[in-house]
């Protein structure tokens, strides 16, 4: 089977987490070799990053040093585990990848969208998902779902920040409509799970 990269997306509280562990379960029940990962952790560089982004206190982080970091982590996330995996024929699931730092960094903070896209290219060495699925989700709901957990940097962000995040994706999956797949993630768990199980069964018969 030639490898395939499936990437998910969505703001804060989406479920996105949830349904990217629930098909890499499901993949390796029927033995097909996969891969779980997300950004910006994983790597031990990755996960540095992740503490200065996320949870550093009394740090000024500018949105272009943010852009900057992620895609510093992803670099190297792509070097040290992305690329040895999908050589190797694997289904590689990513939670987040290059299109949410277009929807913070770039729709959210407002950063030049070419900007961003050029820092991308750089980082991902034109990589792009085979499948993205975006969990979409009104910002407040997904907030109220955080409720009961630790809040970062960016959650803490007012809720027009999150609003012009969930703009910019819904704006990225029209512009590429044939790579995303975009569901209601108000909907249940099972439901949500059964429709992206039904378009990655699809996409693993195609790449055969």
């Amino acid at each position: 089977m030639a490898p395939i990269f499936i990437t998910f997306e969505g703001v804060e509280g989406c479920g996105k987490s949830t349904q990217s562990r629930l098909l890499y379960t499901r993949l390796q029940k029927i033995a097909i070799p996969s891969l779980l990962i997300h950004e910006p952790g994983i790597t031990a560089l990755g996960k540095k990053i992740t503490r200065l982004l996320k949870w550093s206190k009394n740090i000024n982080i500018s949105p272009l040093s943010e852009l900057l970091l992620f895609n510093a982590s992803r670099a190297q996330l792509l070097e040290e585990v992305v690329r040895p995996a999908l050589k190797e024929g694997k289904v590689v699931i990513c939670d987040r990848f290059a299109d949410s730092t277009i929807a913070y960094q770039g729709y959210g903070r407002g950063l030049k969208l070419e900007t961003v896209t050029e820092a991308n290219l750089i980082a991902t060495e034109g990589l792009t998902p085979d499948l993205t699925i975006l969990l979409d989700v009104p910002a407040d709901k997904g907030l109220i779902r955080k409720e009961d957990t630790a809040p970062d940097r960016f959650h803490k962000e007012k809720l027009n920040f999150h609003r012009r995040v969930r703009e910019g994706y819904l704006k990225l999956a029209k512009e590429v409509p044939e790579r995303w797949t975009v569901i209601d993630g108000t909907r249940s768990k099972e439901t949500i799970a059964g429709i992206i199980w039904e378009k990655v069964t699809k996409l693993i018969a195609s790449n055969k």
